[in-house]
Order: structure tokens, then sequence, then C-alpha cells
């Protein structure tokens, strides 16, 4: 740190607690209650809880932000590019109120507290009880994201210039050590923020209960520091005034925290309907289930998107699983179907020796073991001695696993445009699958909608062929009505009447494949040979041609 600059001799004013000249040339005096090494250790000290709490924030707006409408590299980009756009334009504004820095502070510090604490219970209020997030940037929530990250980004780009104008008042340095002091105070106070967010805010207090606590968190540190340290420097009103703003704040905060599961609660209904019998935050996503009692069908959402539906998960899981199964079929591996019903399927051909399953989420897995509903649906499929569950990554599993250890490998994954799964979708993904299959062995993909996705579906099939697949294509259609279940599906209620009406598969071999199914296999309620021929057809005719294969640094599906 470049040494500060020796104080002029001391003075009256000095002698009572320090004295400093603010930026612009004015001279100016500010007697403190404490010592001057004091006073600038507190001062850095809120700056690194604020900058703390500045970073929650924008994590929190991210990660709602996502969840809520999917895409992560899109929501992070649009939130944090406003919120550094916005940060830039106040430090320039704040310039205008370093004559009243303590009373500008302080009174940033307060709406930043607020503004911040309650962005994602307003935000998910909005989804929750508007509906879809879709259409253009311009209208309805996606504005309001937009909104609160351009509000956020210029109450925290006004934080430095008021803080470096009140150190300075404190002790004169010299810019550059002055700024360097903040500067390093506010990176240490991020790396907490930043490091706080995932490991503890988020699985311990949640999205909802974790800003406002943030938000008071703040607004105690700014309000003390300012009404504390800084009292001389305000007039009695503006101390009134910012006692009672900050009181004001922590009580709206405080009423939110002690309301925050009622509204949740209210939140659920609203987006899901009023039967939600299980909801729980894993390490992994939100799981919520819906019905399965009193004759109602049961639907399982992850983080949002319904992953599952009664009324029509058979139609989906017997086109998944059967054309794969036409030859042999005595090792499968199923990617993903935590929930037990892809192997249902697998396991009604009489030939299958052994069937492992990579999951991800183990709340998942634990659920299609222990809910009666589900359990029913996917026949205690999970629990047959053939079955091995193991908790993994896939991408991460396929490294290790052995080659040409499958005759079959089932992909039932979510919907390659939601960033998460994109590599799940790339040609290296698919690389290691293939050396995971015996000669003569099959892969199926899931590989999304094809009548509102088609790029997406055809991006699959070619970066199959790119991994050395030959290929073959279907799609079969879903319910004309209500929810139409499966991983690229919407989530809630409100976006049904935006849900995707089918389902694509890409079926891929080292000799080129033909959808059919096993004449000596099971009986089934949904799939017949000469529907599947038709199906193959229907998926034909919607062929994207010339799209590149997706990879690993250059992922190419749709959010």
């Amino acid at each position: 740190m470049i040494e500060p600059q020796a104080p002029a001799p001391p003075g009256p004013a000095q002698s009572r607690g320090g004295s400093g000249d603010p930026g612009g040339g004015a001279e100016s005096t500010l007697r403190l209650p404490v010592r001057q090494g004091t006073g600038r250790f507190l001062v850095l000290a809120g700056v690194f809880v604020c900058a703390a709490c500045g970073l929650v924030y924008e994590l929190e707006l991210v990660a709602l932000a996502t969840y809520l409408m999917g895409d992560s590299v899109t929501q992070a980009s649009v939130v944090l590019s406003v919120m550094v756009f916005a940060m830039g334009i106040a430090s320039l504004a704040a310039k205008r109120l370093r004559r009243h820095a303590a009373a500008g502070f302080g009174a940033v510090e307060a709406m930043l507290a607020l503004v911040g604490g309650c962005s994602a219970m307003v935000l998910y209020a909005v989804f929750a009880w508007t509906g879809d997030w879709g259409g253009v940037w311009a209208s309805g929530p996606r504005s309001l994201l937009v909104a609160f990250s351009l509000a956020t980004g210029l109450l925290i780009g006004a934080e430095v210039p008021l803080l470096m104008e009140l150190i300075q008042r404190i002790r004169r340095q010299d810019a550059g050590g002055a700024l360097a002091d903040l500067s390093a105070a506010d990176y240490v106070g991020a790396l907490v923020g930043g490091l706080a967010f995932p490991f503890l805010l988020l699985p311990v207090l949640g999205q909802l209960t974790g800003a406002l606590i943030t938000g008071a968190v703040n607004a105690v540190v700014g309000g003390a520091l300012v009404l504390g340290l800084f009292r001389r420097d305000l007039s009695r009103r503006a101390r009134r005034l910012l006692l009672a703003a900050n009181v004001c704040v922590l009580v709206i905060l405080a009423s939110a925290a002690v309301l925050v599961d009622d509204f949740e609660r209210a939140a659920r209904q609203a987006m899901y309907g009023s039967d939600v019998r299980v909801a729980l935050q894993t390490d992994v996503q939100e799981v919520l289930l819906t019905g399965g009692r009193d004759g109602r069908p049961l639907n399982l959402f992850l983080d949002g998107r319904l992953r599952v539906s009664g009324r029509d998960e058979l139609r989906y899981h017997e086109a998944l699983v059967h054309p794969a199964m036409h030859g042999p079929h005595a090792r499968v591996l199923v990617l993903g179907g935590g929930d037990g019903l892809a192997v249902r399927e697998v396991l009604r051909h009489r030939g299958v020796r052994r069937v492992d399953v990579v999951e991800i989420d183990a709340g998942v897995v634990e659920l299609a073991r222990g809910d009666a509903a589900l359990s029913a649906l996917n026949a205690h499929a999970l629990d047959d001695p053939r079955v091995r569950v193991r908790v993994a990554d896939a991408f991460d599993w396929l490294r290790g696993a052995p080659p040409a250890a499958y005759d079959v490998v089932v992909s039932d994954l979510p919907h390659p445009g939601i960033t998460a799964s994109t590599k799940l979708y790339s040609q290296e993904f698919y690389g290691l699958t293939r050396r995971v299959l015996a000669p003569g062995g099959r892969l199926v993909v899931h590989g999304g909608a094809v009548a509102s996705r088609a790029r997406d579906f055809w991006t699959v099939d070619a970066t199959l062929r790119a991994a050395g697949f030959r290929t073959a294509v279907y799609r079969v259609s879903g319910r004309r009505s209500g929810y139409a279940a499966g991983p690229d599906r919407g989530g809630g209620a409100a976006m049904t009447a935006h849900a995707h009406r089918d389902w694509g598969f890409v079926l891929g071999g080292r000799d080129v494949p033909v959808p059919r199914l096993d004449p000596a296999g099971p009986t089934l309620r949904t799939l017949t040979e000469a529907s599947l021929a038709g199906d193959v057809r229907a998926a034909e005719r919607t062929r994207v041609d010339g799209l590149p294969p997706s990879t690993l640094p250059h992922p190419r599906y749709g959010g």
C-alpha cells in the first residue's frame, strides 16, 4: 500500500477526532467518536460487508432467472452486463452527492437493502401469479428482471465514490492508496459473498430467505456505519430520517421473512395447483411432486420443469426404450432416469440381466424409491436386484466406465437447450458413450421436441453422426391438452399452453439402425410396429440438413 501523506499539524478539530479535506478542494472538518485508525478500519469493514451483500444480490438474480427461465448463460449475461453498466453510470452520478457523502451513503444502503432483499420474492411472485416468462424483453417479468438488475447496479455503483469521500475525510491519503484499500476490502468481501451464496445461503436458507437476510445485514451495517461513525456529519433531521428509513426497511424484511413459508406455499399452488405433496431442495435442484392420490395423475417437477406426468409418461417412456431393445439387450445403461420409469420399461424385456442407472441427484432416486405413488408408477423398478444405481454426473462417470460393457444405452436426460445439460449432448459425450457400447450395441437419445425445436433436434442427430454413430430418427406425439411430460417440458400450470406436443428420439449404432420393436418383447400399450414406422416418416419430414455438431467449447443448442 502506498504510504499516506503526513497529516497536517493537529488543530482544534483534529484533537476531537479527525479532520479531512473532501474532494473538490474545499476544506471540511469531520469529527469522529473514535480514533482515526479505528474509523478507517470500521469503514473498510463496512465496505467488506456491503460488497459481500452486493455480490449475493447479483448471484441471487442470476440463480432465480436461471431457475425460472433456464439458459444460465443468457441470464447471467443479461443480469451482470446490465448491472455493470448501471454501476458505471452510478459512479458518475454519485459525484453530485460527495458534499453529503455520509447521508448519501446511508440512503443508498437503505435502498439497496430493500431492493436487493426483496428482489427474489417480488420476481418469484410475478412469475407465479402472471405466468410464462416468454415473449419480448420489453414486457412482463423479463423487463422486471432487467429493472431489478439496473436498480441494484445503480445502488452498488454509488457506494465506492461515497466511501472514497468518507475515508478521505477521516484521514487524507493519496488517491491511489485510498482506492487500493477500498478495492481490497471490496474484492475480499465479494469473495466471501460469492462463496457464501452457493455453500451457505442457498442450501441452508433458500433463495428467498437468503436474499431477505442479506438485505437485513446490509441495512444494519450501512445504517450503523453512518449513524454511529458519521453521525456528527449529519443534521438532526437527517439522522432521524435515516434511522426511520432503516427501521422501515428492517421491518419490511423481517415481516417478509416471517411470511416467506406461507408465501412459498401460495406461490407453488398458483403454479402447480393445490395438490403439491412434496417440495424439497436437493443438492442439485428443486423437486416437487403433485397428485398421485385420489385418482389424480402424478406430476414430477424438477427445477420448475415438468419431468413426469402420469397422463402421458407411458407414451414417452415406451417410445424412448423399446425401439432400442430390438437386438442384444442383456446389459443396459440408463443415463438419467432417476425416477425409475425408463428402468421399468427396460425390465419388461426378459433377456435383461443387468441395468446400471447413472443419476446425478440422489434426492430423486430416494423419492422414486420412497414415495408410494411414484414407486408404484415405476413398479418399484429401482429395487429390482438386477438394477444398480450410481449417483454421479453422467459425463464424469462415462470417463471411467469399462469399454464395450453395454448392449444398450438409454439417454433419458433434460433438454439440450438447458445450459446445464448441453455437455450431455456434445460430440465428446457421445464419443464416450460409443466407447462403452459393445459391437452391435445401440444408443437412444431423447432429442427434445421436434415441431418447436427442429434445429435443436437435428443438431443432436448431427452430433451423434460426428461422434461416429449411424442414426435413425423418430418422433411421437404427446397429449393434445393439459400437461405434456418429458424432460423438455415447461413447468407449471401457467406454462401449459406453451408445452411442447411431441418428443423426438435419435437411435444410434455402428451400423444404420432401423427403429423396430422386439417381436419377442412385451406387449406395449401406446406403440406398435405400424405407428413406429409412421413416427419415423413424420420425423424425417422435419429434417434440417447442414447443421454442425455441438461440442464442449462450441455448444449449438438454443435456450
